[in-house]
């Protein structure tokens, strides 16, 4: 299975993700020729090689009328964030400064030189980023406008790394907890903490963890949102051939290597070990076990579900059963016991065997419909995107059935 494993212990940025996948191709040269031949306005990229603790690796410029993004010596990484990333320093170039909204952006990636597919992934990535900032600031997603995460460099970050995901077509994208900096960021609107709010929403439900000697912003929301859309899991290394490295350099210099690894190589359709965690709960309002449900899945559960038992003395009651990577352990019984009224936990270690999962695009009259396709162990599955189709059911008045029915020449 090919698997492509993004290693964030030094955060994730767009740039550098964008860099660091460059380096898996053997023709980069030949990739960035492509790149440009996108056509997005007055955008230019260029590989530069450069050096980070003995550490050699890519550098994704882009330029914009001809000009390269700056970066502040002070408390800047490679993109700050509060309505938007903060890339540059104070200067008078427009296009760098320009404020889009979703519909401006959409726009510009629809008349660039893309496949329907990667336009799409540009489109949804970008729609993470409204919903985290509309989360963050109180206004609905039809109001947020970007500010530098909407600028044309911010935009080519992003076009660069859906263009060369589609390129290499993983069957799994794996990526390790992230690490976030700390401290706080300098934004248009003051000092805010690391991460920022948006980040932050972006984050939700991902493993991340706060550096303990790194006083500054590693993880932006361009590289957050990047990762949200394209990973199927949030773990470690898992066992695997790797054929292909690729290392994406920020600009800042730390006593770390400021880099973003990438491996690309072969994982086995074998089994793993997880942690099933179960305990018996009969005082709970359902509510409230929803509300623990919810802080599990948050928190970083697989599965969290309830089965109907009968307790001491013929008390109603459920068996509450979650499931977690062997990491998580420890993290997951501490919200059990904080979220619910147990007093004890019980722990089994299971094997897990699991199909590859993807995702393809279809056009259909109603517009695009996503379809989820699992396969492995000589078996396949498909199905309908459930949202995709209600969505469609409740702007047209027709029920789901009806749709797969037109749509998808299903009986059933």
């Amino acid at each position: 299975m090919k698997t492509l494993y993004i290693e964030c212990k030094m955060g994730i940025a767009g740039d550098m993700l964008g860099a660091a996948l460059l380096g898996l191709f053997d023709d980069q040269k030949a990739i960035v020729g492509e790149l440009n031949d996108i056509g997005l306005r007055g955008v230019v990229f260029e590989r530069k090689e450069a050096d980070k603790c003995g550490i050699r690796g890519n550098q994704l410029a882009v330029l914009v009328n001809g000009e390269e993004e700056l970066v502040n010596d002070n408390n800047y990484t490679d993109e700050h964030v509060l309505d938007g990333d903060v890339k540059h320093q104070e200067h008078d170039h427009d296009d760098h400064h320009h404020h889009n909204s979703l519909h401006e952006i959409e726009d510009i990636i629809e008349s660039a030189n893309l496949s329907r597919e990667v336009k799409s992934d540009i489109r949804e990535i970008y729609t993470l980023l409204a919903e985290a900032e509309s989360k963050a600031h109180g206004v609905p997603v039809s109001h947020v406008h970007f500010h530098e995460i909407g600028a044309m460099d911010a935009i080519a970050d992003i076009t660069a790394t859906c263009f060369m995901m589609h390129k290499l077509s993983p069957d799994r994208v794996i990526v390790s907890p992230i690490n976030v900096g700390s401290g706080t960021v300098k934004c248009a609107h003051g000092i805010l903490p690391v991460p920022a709010p948006a980040t932050l929403n972006l984050l939700l439900g991902i493993p991340y963890y706060e550096s303990q000697t790194i006083k500054s912003e590693l993880c932006t929301p361009t590289g957050a949102a990047l990762v949200k859309y394209f990973a199927d899991e949030f773990s470690y290394q898992p066992v695997m051939s790797v054929i292909k490295t690729g290392y994406g350099l920020g600009k800042k210099d730390f006593k770390q290597a400021n880099v973003v690894r990438v491996l690309w190589g072969e994982t086995q359709e074998e089994n793993e070990q997880i942690i099933e965690l179960t305990c018996n709960i009969d005082d709970m309002t359902a509510e409230e076990i929803g509300f623990a449900k919810e802080a599990l899945f948050e928190a970083g559960a697989l599965e969290v579900y309830t089965i109907s038992a009968d307790m001491k003395k013929d008390r109603p009651g459920i068996v509450l059963v979650c499931l977690c990577n062997m990491d998580l352990r420890d993290k997951i019984v501490q919200q059990i016991f904080k979220h619910t009224t147990t007093i004890g936990i019980r722990e089994n270690v299971c094997n897990r065997y699991v199909l590859a999962r993807e995702i393809k695009k279809f056009d259909t009259p109603y517009g695009e419909i996503r379809k989820k396709i699992a396969f492995g162990y000589n078996v396949t599955r498909e199905k309908w995107e459930y949202d995709d189709l209600a969505g469609i059911a409740r702007r047209t008045g027709k029920s789901i059935i009806e749709l797969k029915r037109e749509i998808c020449g299903e009986d059933q």
